[in-house]
C-alpha cells in the first residue's frame, strides 16, 4: 500500500507545473514536497517526471500513474464533502413536486413539522399529477404514486398505497355485503378511470387472481372526488386508504372482501442521481420515511 498522501503530493505537482507552485497550493515547503516525490518514486521503482531547471514533464509511467492519482484526489474530497454534508444543517430553498391528492392530504401537513426542525431551509411545492422533468425544471425532489419505476431517476420508498373495496353501512345494509368479487356484478360499482383497464377489476385472492367485470352509474378521473360520491351512499368502490383512512377509521365506510386485494402501487420519492445527494434532499426524505413507512398511520385501527 502507497501513502496517499504522496499520490496527492505527486498529482499537485503535475497539476501546477512546480514543485514551488505545489508547495504554495499545499501550504509546505518546497523540500518537502521534493522529498515526497523522490519517496514515491523509490516505492513505485520508477521515475515519474522528467526534470530540467525550466520544465517539468511526465515520464511515460508517470503519465498512467498521474490518472489514478488525481482520481484518488477527486475521491478525497468527495468524501471530505460528503462529511460535511453530513455534519451540516439543511439550508437554502427544497423545490418539491407532489401529486394532487398525495401531496395535499400527507405532504404539505409534513412540511410544516420538517420546516420547523430544518428552519434554515424554504420549500417551493407543486402540487401537480403532471410528470415533471426533474433536471429540466429544477425540482430536487417529486413525490409520486406509481407501480412502475422510471429508470433515469432514485427511487425511494415512502409507504405502500393500499385500495380497499368499501361502500357505507347504509348502502351495504340496503344491498348487502359481496360474499366475491364475483357478487361484485350486482353492484353499483364506481369505476375510478386512471386505475387500469376500464370496469375491469382486478384481485389477488388468497388462493387465485380475479378479474371482475364490473358496471356502474358512475366514472370518474379523481379518487378524492370519488371518495365523496361512496360517502354519500351511491355505490362501492376500490378506493385507496391515504384517502378513506380517516373514513374507515371512524366507520363512515366499511371495508370488505379484504381476503382480496387490488393490485399494489407505492408512493416513492424520486430525484436524480448524484454521487454526493445534497443534504436538503436527504433530510427531507429521510423524514418522510420515518413519518409514513410501512405501516403509515392512515392505515392503522
Amino acid at each position: 500500500m502507497y501513502d496517499l498522501n504522496l499520490m496527492i503530493i505527486f498529482a499537485q505537482v503535475v497539476n501546477e507545473q512546480s514543485f514551488s507552485a505545489a508547495a504554495r497550493k499545499l501550504n509546505v515547503s518546497r523540500s518537502s514536497v521534493s522529498k515526497s516525490v523522490a519517496k514515491l518514486e523509490q516505492a513505485l521503482g520508477a521515475s515519474l517526471l522528467n526534470r530540467n531547471t525550466r520544465h517539468l514533464s511526465l515520464t511515460e509511467v508517470g503519465a498512467s500513474f498521474f490518472e489514478y492519482c488525481t482520481r484518488i484526489g477527486y475521491e478525497a474530497d468527495e468524501a471530505h464533502q460528503m462529511i460535511d454534508n453530513l455534519n451540516a444543517q439543511p439550508r437554502g430553498v427544497l423545490k418539491i413536486a407532489a401529486s394532487v391528492a398525495f401531496g395535499t392530504l400527507h405532504i404539505a401537513p409534513a412540511v410544516g413539522d420538517f420546516l420547523r426542525r430544518y428552519p434554515e431551509l424554504d420549500i417551493d411545492m407543486t402540487i401537480t399529477d403532471k410528470i415533471v422533468d426533474l433536471a429540466e425544471e429544477g425540482y430536487d425532489v417529486a413525490i409520486s404514486v406509481m407501480s412502475d419505476l422510471p429508470q433515469a431517476l432514485v427511487a425511494r420508498k415512502l409507504a405502500p398505497i393500499r385500495r380497499r373495496l368499501c361502500a357505507t353501512p347504509a348502502y351495504f345494509q340496503e344491498f348487502g355485503i359481496p360474499q366475491s368479487p364475483e357478487d361484485l356484478v350486482k353492484h353499483n360499482c364506481l369505476d375510478y378511470i386512471h386505475s387500469g383497464d376500464r370496469g375491469l377489476w382486478r384481485f389477488t385472492g388468497p388462493d387465485r387472481e380475479v378479474a371482475i367485470s364490473v358496471s356502474g352509474k358512475l366514472r370518474i378521473n379523481d379518487d378524492e372526488a370519488l371518495s365523496q360520491v361512496v360517502l354519500s351512499g351511491f355505490g362501492i368502490a376500490l378506493l385507496p386508504t391515504f384517502i378513506i383512512g380517516k373514513d374507515l377509521q371512524a366507520k363512515r365506510l366499511k371495508s370488505v372482501l379484504s381476503e382480496y386485494i387490488p393490485t399494489k402501487q407505492q408512493v416513492y420519492a424520486l430525484y436524480l442521481p448524484k454521487r454526493n445527494l445534497p443534504i436538503k434532499i436527504r433530510a427531507f426524505v429521510d423524514f418522510l420515511v420515518e413519518r409514513f413507512g410501512d405501516d403509515p398511520y392512515w392505515d392503522q385501527e
